[in-house]
């Protein structure tokens, strides 16, 4: 079967190949605000590529959004490969000011949201030069996040908006944000399933190994527990109901309450959020990750530091048995596992873990085992990887300099890393839409295997549930948000239904 290619003005000529739902999903988006919805690896770029090709066509300019600097990047180079202009830049916070003075003029433009918003704001560019944004991983347009600023400067010039996303939020309130910051008119949707997509997709197996935390490690999960149940106590018996809910969540919704109405809870409280937290990094994620948690914690001062850290017989206990096993070279049976694993796989693998501090520890007991890794981490703090770092590493990867990418949530969106076939989460996500990401990193070109390390009895159990629900809701999202969609477009009046 001989190849169909896209033939538009300014997309050079067999460079991308004609899929008929890219087209359509393309067309749908040049006719309103839309924000389309595509599982990882089906392309969301080439369609942005078709509605930018017709926006250059109309003489108006293009600006192209992404989270990320590495995103940024990727998107700037695929519009380079494939626009027959010259005129693309890319933008990020790295340039000078007289720099991106001059690179605003250019007709398309990569940029991460901060600066562009930060740029708008000091008059170096205009919203009205622009007849298209695009907003990739729209599902980020909520709350403080720069996207919901550059939503409000650009909401009153004639702006085509585009969203991508691999999936929505399995949250009503959060779907409804997006829509209404961007003036959504249209949801256009594919999933796996959709006829017209299953030709091109590749199957992920999904694997969830169990490791058990070793009896020395139980011993101070007791301890932390013994802490937290202390605190619950004592916030019972000063009026404050919390429905038999010990969750972390439960105890960060009343802080605001507390503080107004019921300041004796204030201390048991603040404490309760500390050895919550820092019992969840014990138990995903195992010894120095949790020790370094209580350092910053500790530095940090604040309600009832000095008494957890220095008074409180069961978390110093614990603190002190964990600085024990650390000593004797003990992390997290994790770490075992994930060893076992890699000796067993040809290719490459990309580690995700959610903190910082657990990916140098991987990182380092990786290089002890004898296998080759390397690092993506964001670009914040001393040890924190600057955008030409970043971009350097993941290069580098795909080179096959290294076997193992080990990355935090900077990995997770959007990156095209086509030979990854082996996905590898060592923390378990409470978040249907970081796990769709993060899943979506591996089966772009052949059979993906992803694996999901938990320890039984911890927080990696709780969060496989919570995840699995909220998967399921956010499935349905995009048919409820177009229902909704057309309603309001019948009856002419704002997202009141959809609330």
């Amino acid at each position: 079967m001989t190849l169909a290619y896209i033939d538009k003005k300014y997309i050079k000529k067999n460079s991308i190949e004609k899929r008929d739902y890219q087209v359509n999903l393309a067309n749908q988006a040049m006719k309103d605000n839309c924000i389309v919805v595509l599982p990882t690896g089906l392309g969301k770029t080439a369609i942005a590529l078709q509605v930018i090709s017709e926006y250059i066509s109309k003489g108006k300019g293009v600006l192209f959004l992404a989270p990320t600097r590495v995103l940024v990047n990727q998107h700037f180079e695929f519009l380079k490969q494939n626009l027959t202009i010259e005129d693309i830049s890319l933008i990020t916070g790295e340039d000078t000011i007289q720099k991106r003075t001059k690179l605003w003029n250019t007709s398309v433009i990569c940029a991460t949201p901060e600066i562009a918003k930060n740029d708008f704001d000091r008059q170096i560019v205009s919203p009205e030069q622009f007849g298209l944004v695009i907003f990739d991983e729209v599902h980020r347009t909520v709350g403080d996040y720069a996207y919901s600023g550059i939503a409000e400067r650009i909401g009153n010039s004639d702006v085509r908006i585009l969203g991508m996303t691999a999936t929505l939020p399995s949250e009503r309130e959060k779907a409804t944000e997006i829509i209404t910051r961007l003036k959504i008119d249209s949801v256009a949707e594919r999933t796996e399933d959709s006829e017209d997509v299953k030709p091109y997709t590749q199957e992920t197996n999904t694997e969830w190994i169990t490791v058990e935390l070793t009896p020395e490690m139980k011993a101070i999960q007791t301890l932390l527990k013994l802490a937290l149940d202390e605190r619950y106590d004592t916030l019972k018996k000063n009026g404050l109901q919390l429905n038999g809910q010990q969750s972390l969540s439960a105890l960060l919704r009343v802080r605001q309450f507390v503080l107004r109405q019921n300041r004796r809870c204030a201390k048991p409280l603040f404490t309760a959020i500390r050895i919550h937290y820092a019992l969840n990094m014990f138990e995903a994620h195992g010894i120095t990750p949790f020790l370094k948690f209580c350092e910053r914690a500790q530095a940090k001062k604040g309600v009832g530091v000095r008494e957890l850290f220095e008074v409180d017989p069961n978390f110093t206990r614990a603190v002190h048995l964990a600085k024990v096993e650390q000593s004797k070279g003990m992390e997290h049976p994790k770490i075992d596992k994930l060893g076992e694993i890699l000796q067993t796989i040809s290719g490459k693998a990309l580690i995700f873990s959610s903190y910082r501090d657990s990916v140098d520890i991987i990182y380092k007991k990786l290089n002890e085992m004898g296998i080759s890794a390397g690092i993506l981490i964001g670009k914040a703090g001393e040890a924190g990887l600057k955008q030409k770092k970043q971009i350097e590493t993941v290069q580098k990867f795909r080179d096959g300099e290294f076997k193992v990418l080990v990355a935090t949530r900077v990995g997770e969106e959007g990156l095209d890393i086509s030979e990854v076939n082996q996905v590898i989460f060592y923390d378990n996500i409470p978040s249907s839409i970081r796990f769709i990401q993060r899943r979506g990193r591996t089966g772009r070109k052949d059979t993906g295997k992803l694996i999901v390390l938990m320890a039984k009895d911890t927080i990696d159990e709780t969060y496989y549930w919570i995840g699995k629900r909220k998967m399921t809701a956010a499935k349905s999202m995009g048919e409820k948000m177009t229902q909704t969609l057309q309603k309001n477009k019948s009856q002419k009046k704002g997202l009141d239904a959809f609330i």
